[in-house]
């Protein structure tokens, strides 16, 4: 019974959630932040008149793939940054739902500003 409860003991203890560093997650919003802003131009430069052409589409799905995959991470490593501050200040789960969509929809224009 105290082998089992040893083996418990330890792996409670190497499952504690651990904060990543600061400088990780800055140098990863910045990356989003530049992959989306690259995609983004990639799509505005693509003419709709080399839509005929299939061969002309690989580049503007690759851009909106970058675009609504980099952004998305973006908002959500943004929205779990103030996550902490929202939590304290919500008084139920409503008003935290409620704060944490608002700030979902805040952050999605930021990165989409033009949208």
């Amino acid at each position: 019974m105290s082998a089992q409860l040893n083996v418990e003991a330890l792996l409670r203890e190497a499952l504690i959630p651990v904060e990543p560093p600061d400088a990780l997650a800055q140098r990863l919003e910045t990356t989003l932040a530049t992959l989306t802003a690259s995609a983004q131009e990639e799509l505005e430069s693509w003419e709709l008149s080399a839509m005929g052409d299939p061969r002309n589409w690989v580049r503007p799905a690759a851009a909106a793939v970058v675009t609504v995959t980099a952004g998305s991470a973006l908002v959500a490593l943004r929205v779990r940054r103030h996550h902490q501050a929202r939590l304290e200040t919500s008084a139920t789960m409503r008003e935290l739902a409620e704060r944490t969509l608002q700030d979902i929809a805040q952050e999605a224009r930021r990165v989409l500003p033009d949208r």
